[in-house]
């Protein structure tokens, strides 16, 4: 027998060489002062591309306003309750009818948190007799609920339409045998890759096998779309999404979720699932807040159409450069490197230390071990001059990564104060 702790794996990772350092610099860093593309990290003002406050609108002054107005009436206890309970609101039921008519779905309900939505919201639609077939880089709260699935579940290779009808072949046999239902899972964009998820190429294989589609757009509401109404409506094929789920976190710079599909559905979740069920109601001032937030969604197209001038600087400005940017069709700007985890320690100290840019950084096990990641999330926020800052910026950065500078031991000096 072991002691439980004993089993666990108590040291940092690929980052543990750095662990005199990488507690609140790579990991849990403070990005201090008022929400936007300049903020203050260990003392030093940053030019900031990691937040995925799309449009902006975090610091809106009428996003403000209706905050601080709302918690002074309300205050954060109220609605006490979980809804079912005690904790429905006129308010909570109007951004509902809002969000499902933005979104062209019957009904929607509201979620306390994206992540322990959509782990939800699998637990509560398949059982034993299902199949779940997910695309393979799906996010981790696709995986989580996928692993509380007590029946089947098939993987196919990332947006690849071949291998997706492969394990819809075997989930068809197997619900054959069984009696139960299939559920395709996939993502609208992609939140490292920023490539879209194929939703056209999953739709039309609806032509041939029996199957509901369920499809996180945490990163496509709000700056996908004519609309804005997400990736469904970038694609074309809104109306055969079967449950649209997405996040407040990202373009509406919030706290909350909410997943939109047919009334009958909606209605059943309503009364299934357990981390709704079991919670206290969303907070009026997020509420009326997100009420606000996706009025201004709505409205101001002039918003949606300043993040993409912003991005497609960005993003053209990189690929002319000769960077990779992957396969991005989104705001998500990956820009890809050869190198180890040592030397992506020491390109992003170098670029916050030396060149006072903050962005996110990504290393195994995230991507191949020979990658290094840095993920651009531009904004409605930002400037040109932001933009043209930056590229200069990453074009030193790759000097002096092909002229081997960031291997050097040498270069962890310029942290040793922090």
């Amino acid at each position: 027998m072991t002691d439980l702790f004993d089993k666990l794996k108590m040291e940092a990772g690929p980052l543990a060489k750095y662990s005199h350092m990488a507690d609140q610099y790579f990991t849990f860093p403070k990005l201090e002062g008022e929400i936007g593309p300049h903020m203050t990290f260990n003392g030093k003002m940053m030019l900031n591309w990691s937040l995925n406050n799309y449009l902006g609108l975090a610091n809106h002054p009428e996003v403000r306003k209706v905050d601080a107005e709302s918690a002074a009436q309300y205050g954060l206890g109220s609605p006490m309750g979980a809804r079912m309970m005690s904790g429905n609101s006129v308010h909570h039921m109007e951004l509902e009818r809002q969000l499902a008519e933005f979104e062209h779905k019957e009904d929607a309900m509201l979620l306390n948190f994206g992540y322990q939505g959509v782990v939800s919201i699998i637990d509560a639609i398949v059982d034993r007799k299902d199949v779940i077939v997910y695309d393979a880089e799906s996010h981790a709260c696709i995986i989580d609920g996928v692993r509380l699935h007590m029946g089947k579940r098939f993987v196919f290779a990332h947006n690849d339409m071949e291998s997706l009808e492969k394990q819809l072949q075997r989930a068809t046999k197997l619900v054959n045998e069984t009696g139960g239902g299939i559920l395709v899972i996939t993502e609208g964009v992609f939140g490292m890759s920023g490539r879209q998820g194929d939703l056209k190429g999953v739709v039309a294989l609806k032509d041939k096998y029996k199957f509901r589609l369920f499809v996180d757009d945490a990163h496509g509401f709000g700056t996908m779309g004519k609309t804005g109404a997400g990736t469904g409506e970038e694609q074309g094929v809104q109306d055969q999404i079967d449950l649209y789920f997405s996040t407040f976190a990202k373009a509406m710079a919030s706290i909350g979720a909410f997943v939109a599909g047919d009334k009958r559905i909606i209605t059943y979740l309503r009364y299934t699932m357990r981390s709704q069920i079991y919670a206290k109601s969303l907070p009026m001032p997020l509420v009326i807040g997100a009420l606000k937030r996706l009025e201004l969604l709505r409205n101001k197209p002039e918003l949606r159409e300043k993040l993409w001038q912003i991005v497609t600087a960005m993003q053209t400005g990189l690929i002319e450069r000769g960077f990779n940017i992957g396969m991005t069709s989104s705001p998500v700007t990956p820009i890809l490197f050869k190198g180890g985890v040592g030397e992506a320690a020491n390109m992003a100290m170098d670029l916050r230390e030396n060149y006072n840019i903050f962005c996110s950084v990504v290393i195994y096990p995230v991507v191949p071990k020979d990658v290094i990641m840095f993920r651009i999330i531009p904004t409605a926020a930002h400037s040109m001059e932001d933009v043209e800052r930056t590229l200069n910026v990453f074009a030193a950065l790759k000097e002096k990564l092909d002229n081997g500078y960031y291997r050097k031991e040498e270069l962890l000096a310029v942290t040793k104060s922090l």
